[in-house]
């Protein structure tokens, strides 16, 4: 009997009577991103599963050049879901007018500091503290104190020990300009940096080569003191040789030290399947797919319920006074504050 109605169903196929689900046929939905985007494949399984969809992740290069090109092609949108506008650029994102409004119900989950946007175009995913990072060993064999505020890397005993990142070419970069903005202020932020200037301070193009190549952690590295994030120290510990070793690196996390940086997640506007879309926002927020963001892009889950993993508990903080900058500010002022850096600082 079995044999029968298998054999039935196989004269159906063959012929084309009847058709046979396969992964060609899913709907597919697009989610544009920056290249940093890292999550694990078997969590984005999950939502497909669940229903029977495919994601296609579209990288677009850093967070500015994926926003430029999501605004370019606003009328035949390259995708449904945007992730990845942070802070510094969320008001030229919105002003754009590219996002659709919508009140996930994932939003009662997260702090009301990180909804930075009223209308919800933007819904908060994750956040990080920029701020200084020191190789903890260096500065203990030289017997010298390391930095615990700002001011301190003008000093005479800092010189040539700091390195840090273009703002017009790096993302950490341009939050450790706007920490100094906001820390000593339009009058003083200038000053600040003609001493780092004077100070010798090495400035990188990107967060790689200055963590990677110029830092003391790094083979070769001449600089113990580096703009990173909060959670570096927690990446040294997790990446070490040495599981449950302390970490060989700190933060500097002092009043109006640090620049809180907040991503967002967006259903573009002119998505052709506006119901997965907002579905795909509403996993994004999710347990699942926060708590898979602190080890793989180590920052924090926006999403306060997700217990955080044991290694960020153990080695990482959060800065109790960062700087905070409304974003329709920085869009005024951001390419003036880059502007006068490069002047003071480059030129």
């Amino acid at each position: 009997m079995k044999k029968t109605f298998f054999a039935f169903v196989l004269f159906f196929v063959l012929y084309g009577l009847v058709s046979v689900p396969c992964a060609a046929d899913r709907k597919v939905v697009r989610l544009m991103t920056h290249d940093s985007f890292a999550i694990g494949e078997h969590i984005l399984k999950q939502f497909e599963a669940q229903h029977g969809v495919s994601i296609e992740i579209l990288k677009s290069g850093d967070a500015g050049a994926a926003l430029t090109q999501a605004i370019l092609s606003k009328n035949n949108p390259l995708a449904d879901v945007f992730y990845g506008v942070d802070n510094t650029f969320m008001s030229r994102a919105l002003n754009a007018g590219i996002f659709l409004s919508y009140d996930s119900p994932m939003l009662d989950r997260i702090p009301a500091a990180l909804k930075l946007d009223p209308e919800n175009r933007l819904l908060p995913v994750d956040f990080g503290d920029v701020c200084l990072n020191y190789d903890k060993s260096w500065f203990s064999a030289r017997k010298l104190s390391p930095p615990t505020d700002l001011t301190d890397l003008t000093k005479p005993q800092y010189k040539g020990l700091v390195v840090v990142q273009n703002p017009a070419t790096s993302s950490p970069g341009l939050a450790f300009l706007l920490t100094t903005v906001g820390r000593f202020g339009e009058d003083g932020y200038l000053d600040f940096w003609k001493k780092m200037r004077e100070n010798d301070v090495y400035v990188s193009n990107g967060w790689s080569d200055a963590y990677y190549g110029q830092f003391t952690r790094a083979k070769g590295g001449t600089r113990p003191i580096v703009v990173s994030y909060a959670s570096s120290p927690a990446a040294e510990v997790h990446y070490g040789e040495k599981k449950g070793a302390d970490a060989p690196t700190a933060a500097v996390l002092g009043r109006k030290a640090a620049f809180r940086q907040v991503e967002f997640v967006g259903v573009l506007k002119g998505t052709r399947q506006p119901d997965l879309a907002r579905l795909l926002v509403d996993f994004i927020l999710g347990e699942a797919f926060q708590s898979d963001i602190p080890l793989n892009m180590w920052v924090f889950p926006a999403n306060s319920r997700v217990p955080l993993p044991e290694v960020f508990r153990q080695h990482t903080q959060k800065a109790d006074q960062p700087v905070l900058i409304l974003p329709d500010v920085i869009e005024k002022n951001r390419e003036r504050w880059i502007d006068r850096w490069t002047a003071t600082v480059l030129r």
